[in-house]
């Protein structure tokens, strides 16, 4: 159907198209959607198939090429990310992918998101320490580069290890990929017994630790009773929005969750809204041999069909599940539940900033999780910088960071947010917290440059990274965004929905950084705050400072570690937080 403009309104497909297309020129008993979309209608398109299954296909590829108003939208429809194994080179890399697989070498996947990927990239880098930066980087090295220094890599650059163990972490690396864990594990025991047998013992060490580390995420990752590739996916609709939860399992691990939400009608049943997610989904994807669903999708037998023949191979759709696939159905139900219910909760402004960020940035899918840094002191004295965090709520206040700036020329901002960006995005690398999906830095295209060579020796990938210049007078809706990718600084106008949440952002970053630059300023230039906490005498200080090792480790401490110190009550635990976390 389209408008007087030649504009798809509605793409339809039917077995009976007299009977169907008869159905929205009766005069009464149509919802208020049909009725719009037939004011709108002046003219009428037929495609004749062989088939169901092939109006199923073509139905689904003219909504994602034309994208009609009144069908069901799938708004995110980017490749999802895939783990790249650079198989042919002496040095095997890992890496991020997204896109064409044309490379050689192997690529496992796909994963739910970028964050899912980078999750299991520090974990292989921990457990097996192959190299994931990039060759350029990897061929200029003269000297180990930082990941060696924290234990991430062997450093085969320099040469810092045999050729032969190199491939064969590389080797077990692909295996675990592979969901070949025990293996890997058989592989490692015999490498330890053989390095205990001649004297090895610092190397069966390290063998025995890694064993342990695999066998611990083996059990975690492990989803019973599952040996090959499929996905769980539960649609529910609440007060007209529609939300879609799919769980990706490949070679028997969990890989991760994802929620949607697609554009659809009011008026739309779970059967219908899943048979156009999964026709759309997977029109791009690749296609696991089973699908398990909450509900029997419209149309089941051409949708099986339809993604029989693209696959290649038989397709399996299955509504009805037993034993642990239903308590997996279940979490998926419980998931969808809870995020459609989040969505519901922030669909005003900060829902549709973020939608809006990602349009005008052109990102694959709508940010979940953005940093910001800012630099604050006073002629150079006491810097602090910060990092605060925000996701599709706002603020997650539990994640922000302060970093007191050490070592560095007094006033020398470049330098500052350098060792801050390295403190934080190292502390990432290993483990201690989640990467964010775009990174703004409060500056320009010094600051940007500075973060740029931080992420690159860190070999952080898939963040978006931007800078935000003051404009002229440092008015507020004057800010330039420097973006890494791009050589001019990008304006927006000042009623910018974008603009708005990036000053957000950056007001928070730059409210906690002054802050603690005050303090740690009033702190050098006064006493320390113990002494400002009533009830808390000099005895009761000096036992706080040696349990913890020092003033660093009691302003990190919980309420409950600060509270198990002698002398030391709940309530006065509780105040000695307070002083350390008042934002």
């Amino acid at each position: 159907m389209l408008d007087e403009q030649g504009r798809h309104l509605y793409v339809g497909k039917a077995k009976d198209l007299k009977k169907r297309v008869s159905s929205y020129f009766q005069r009464s008993g149509h919802s208020p959607r049909i009725q719009a979309l037939i004011a709108r209608t002046r003219r009428m398109e037929v495609t004749i198939t062989n088939t169901e299954a092939e109006a199923l296909l073509l139905e689904n590829n003219l909504i994602k090429e034309h994208r009609p108003r009144y069908n069901v939208l799938l708004r995110d429809d980017k490749s999802y990310p895939y783990i790249y194994v650079s198989m042919d080179q002496e040095h095997p890399r890992l890496s991020f992918h997204r896109g064409a697989r044309l490379g050689k070498g192997r690529y496992f996947g796909p994963y739910p998101s970028a964050g899912a990927v980078r999750e299991t990239l520090s974990l292989l880098q921990k457990l097996f320490k192959v190299r994931q930066c990039e060759d350029s980087f990897y061929r200029s090295r003269t000297r180990p580069c930082l990941q060696h220094q924290i234990d991430r890599c062997t450093a085969p650059c320099v040469g810092l290890v045999a050729a032969e163990e190199y491939q064969a972490n590389a080797r077990d690396a692909v295996k675990f990929l592979e969901g070949k864990s025990n293996e890997v594990i058989e592989a490692l025991i015999r490498r330890m017994e053989a390095s205990a047998e001649r004297h090895e013992y610092e190397q069966a060490a390290m063998y025995r630790n890694r064993i342990e580390t695999l066998r611990r995420i083996t059990e975690q990752q492990y989803v019973s009773g599952e040996r090959g590739d499929l996905d769980i996916i539960a649609a529910t609709t609440v007060d007209g929005v529609a939300g879609v939860q799919i769980f990706s399992i490949r070679a028997g691990h969990n890989l991760g969750n994802r929620s949607y939400f697609p554009q659809a009608a009011e008026d739309i049943t779970e059967s219908e809204l899943l048979t156009a997610f999964i026709g759309q989904y997977y029109l791009n994807r690749e296609i696991p041999a089973e699908i398990i669903v909450s509900h029997r999708p419209k149309d089941f037998a051409a949708l099986i069909e339809m993604l029989t023949t693209q696959r290649g191979q038989r397709v399996t759709i299955t509504p009805k599940v037993r034993g642990a696939r239903a308590r997996w159905l279940d979490i998926a139900n419980r998931n969808v539940a809870h995020a459609l219910r989040a969505r519901l909760a922030s669909r005003s402004s900060m829902q549709k900033r973020l939608e809006a960020l990602q349009e005008e940035l052109k990102l694959d899918v709508t940010p979940s999780r953005m940093e910001c840094f800012d630099i604050s002191h006073t002629l150079g004295e006491a810097t602090v910088a910060s990092c605060v965090v925000f996701d599709a709520q706002g603020p997650v206040k539990s994640d922000y960071r302060r970093f007191n700036i050490e070592g560095i020329e007094p006033g020398d901002d470049y330098a500052a947010m350098r060792q801050a960006l390295t403190r934080r995005y190292t502390r990432l690398k290993a483990g201690e917290g989640k990467l964010p999906d775009v990174l703004f830095i409060d500056g320009g295209k010094g600051q940007v440059k500075e973060a740029v060579e931080v992420l690159e020796e860190l070999q952080v990938a898939g963040v978006t990274l931007i800078g935000v210049a003051k404009g002229e007078g440092r008015r507020p809706g004057l800010e330039r965004l420097v973006l890494s990718d791009r050589s001019t600084p990008l304006a927006l106008p000042p009623n910018s929905l974008v603009l708005h949440l990036i000053q957000q952002i950056r007001d928070e970053a730059h409210r906690f950084a002054i802050t603690g630059h005050r303090k740690r300023r009033a702190k050098s230039r006064v006493i320390s705050p113990l002494e400002q906490i009533s009830g808390l005498g000099p005895k009761r200080r000096q036992s706080l400072l040696k349990y913890f090792g020092g003033m660093r480790g009691v302003t990190r401490a919980g309420v409950e570690d600060l509270a198990k110190v002698p002398g030391i009550s709940k309530a006065l635990a509780q105040d000695i937080y307070d002083v350390f976390h008042a934002y």
